[in-house]
């Protein structure tokens, strides 16, 4: 038997950007509601490998991050541009101006904010994050949340991640703040 949340249906009127710190659960959780909304799940990294041929890793090795965050702009306006979906941004992408205003002329910004244990937790096993490849990963990724959290904390919608959340129950929270904006998502 379907949950009532199942069988609900929904129309999602603008693309709900989820932004947050590497680890926050964006790809995770953006996945999880693409699915239960019936809506398209694009990662902006992902696209972005796949134009270039290559891993964020080797185009930051290759080209530097000054080249990678213009792309990553592009990407991100393209995107922006299409149907209604679900977005998932890197974890520096909400960092630009430009792309907040991009997100919200088209989108809404919803901020997945897990606190420094959860990301420390989720991260520091991973070889894939080519920010924290250095002598104490720790002290870097404390540095990157303190400058980043003021900045997405202009992200229009709020979430604090919860340490022992599952991808479901963080699901249903972004769900539920989403309800809250009739303009981004209406139950039918």
């Amino acid at each position: 038997m379907q949950s009532d949340e199942t069988q609900q249906r929904y129309a999602l009127r603008r693309t709900v950007v989820l932004v947050g710190m590497m680890g926050s659960g964006k790809t995770a959780i953006g996945r999880a509601l693409s699915q239960r909304l019936d809506v398209p799940f694009l990662d902006s990294d992902h696209e972005i490998e796949t134009a270039a041929n290559a891993t964020i890793a080797e185009i930051f090795a290759r080209d530097g991050e000054p080249f990678f965050r213009r792309r990553e702009s592009e990407v991100i306006a393209r995107l922006l541009m299409g149907s209604p979906c679900i977005l998932s941004t890197g974890g520096g992408a909400f960092l630009a101006k430009r792309n907040r205003k991009q997100i919200k002329k088209h989108g809404v910004a919803v901020w997945l904010n897990a606190p420094l244990p959860v990301l420390w937790d989720r991260v520091r096993h991973k070889d894939s994050r080519p920010l924290l490849r250095t002598a104490n990963p720790y002290a870097t990724l404390s540095e990157i949340y303190d400058a980043r959290t003021p900045i997405y904390a202009k992200a229009k919608l709020h979430l604090a991640v919860g340490h022992r959340a599952t991808i479901e129950d963080t699901t249903s929270s972004v769900m539920s703040l989403l309800l809250t904006r009739p303009d981004v998502l209406e139950a039918l």
